[in-house]
């Protein structure tokens, strides 16, 4: 019999709000926040003080609470939250991507130990529910890759830049004043947001976990309107793209980068703060799942989908890396990119196995040509400062 849920919720910011009125809201049964822990408790807020605690030990110790919430902004209070949480028996939902990212294999190991669940669908892709559907369906060995649009605040910013001809700069701040992208933009637009539900997401989609600073990862905030020319004269578009496939049985890679987007891909009309990601599998090919991203509502609805899951005692239950052979993380591969460059210098950064195609002119330079992934991890450490833009093609091989 189900029994009733008690939660201790850590954070009250848009997405803390947004979840405490959907739950008043549809008068979920069994199911209520007893408790909310902020660091400023002299805020005005729209719940009564009652609620309102700045001690965390009165929610993880208070034995009648059995499920924290974690909606915290803080990377270091997440992580004590969550840690000591699951050390004390509670089960936990949170929505924190990088702090999952970061601790992923602590967190299974943890689970294992106190038989306790962490839940985090709400991390990877806002409404779409990616992981639960790697977990129960995609829960074979016949996936192949995953990839897609996981950021909606870059994705805004390119449909600006492509649909409506504004420069990288009026695109960002259109998204800053709707509230798409935060004062300090870097971790959307170079491509860390992305990287840390892409961690997630491969972790339960082949098994095995790849530190986040171990991903080759590319932004977007060196486009310029040379590399949207070259794309609209092509007939294609840049989507900032996460993805992680398979090479072999043995081998998997994972990157994030923005991509030339042809017409006939999925992702091509996913604009806006919208997400899209795309599973491939042996048996049935591509299948798409399409939805916000980013937003009070859309994460508070998935946050609920979790806490309505632990209702049931449902607990991710880590297939891939349970019950099937582990395959290894691999930059052994080749990847075809455009590279924009302006000094004849950083191009000689790149050491590409082969080049098909070459331009240069007074404005700018471009080659198209294939590199090894580890070496291409090394050219952006040298080219860091340097005025340089690349983009996946979509061909990659071992």
């Amino acid at each position: 019999m189900k029994t009733e849920t008690i939660i201790g919720l850590f954070g009250f910011g848009v997405v803390g709000e947004g979840l405490f009125e959907l739950l008043h809201r549809n008068k979920i049964t069994k199911t209520q926040i007893k408790k909310i822990c902020v660091n400023d408790s002299t805020k005005e807020r729209s719940v009564d003080k009652e609620y309102i605690y700045i001690d965390s030990d009165e929610l993880i110790f208070d034995d009648s609470i059995n499920l924290i919430v974690e909606l915290t902004n803080s990377y270091e209070e997440a992580y004590d939250i969550v840690k000591r949480s699951l050390l004390n028996g509670k089960s936990v939902v949170s929505g924190n991507k990088k702090m999952i990212a970061h601790h992923l294999d602590e967190f299974i190991d943890l689970q294992n130990q106190t038989g306790s669940s962490l839940l985090y669908d709400a991390s990877a892709c806002g409404s779409i529910p990616v992981i639960r559907n790697l977990e129960e369906y995609y829960d074979n060995d016949l996936l192949m890759s995953i990839s897609g649009i996981f950021n909606g605040s870059s994705n805004y910013i390119l449909s600006e830049i492509f649909n409506k001809d504004q420069t990288y700069s009026e695109a960002l701040s259109r998204a800053q004043e709707l509230g798409f992208a935060e004062s300090n933009p870097a971790s959307d637009v170079e491509g860390f947001d992305a990287l840390y539900k892409l961690v997630i997401i491969g972790m339960h989609g082949f098994g095995t976990y790849v530190a986040p600073d171990d991903v080759f990862t590319f932004g977007i905030s060196s486009v310029s309107r040379y590399d949207i020319h070259y794309a609209k004269e092509r007939g294609l578009k840049i989507k900032l793209i996460a993805y992680v496939a398979k090479l072999n049985q043995e081998k998997f890679t994972m990157f994030v980068m923005p991509k030339l987007v042809h017409r006939e891909e999925y992702v091509y009309n996913v604009e806006n703060e919208h997400n899209g990601v795309v599973i491939e599998g042996e048996c049935y090919e591509k299948q798409f799942m399409f939805g916000k991203g980013a937003g009070a509502f859309p994460t508070a609805a998935s946050i609920l989908s979790d806490i309505t899951a632990r209702n049931y005692n449902y607990k991710y239950e880590y297939k891939k890396r349970n019950y099937f052979k582990s395959v290894e993380y691999s930059k052994d591969c080749e990847v075809e990119i455009y590279l924009r460059y302006k000094d004849v210098k950083d191009l000689a950064k790149f050491d590409f196995e082969t080049i098909s195609e070459k331009y240069t002119s007074r404005h700018f330079n471009y080659v198209i040509g294939r590199i090894m992934l580890k070496k291409l991890m090394e050219a952006q450490i040298t080219t860091e400062n340097s005025d340089v833009f690349l983009a996946f093609t979509g061909k990659l091989s071992l």
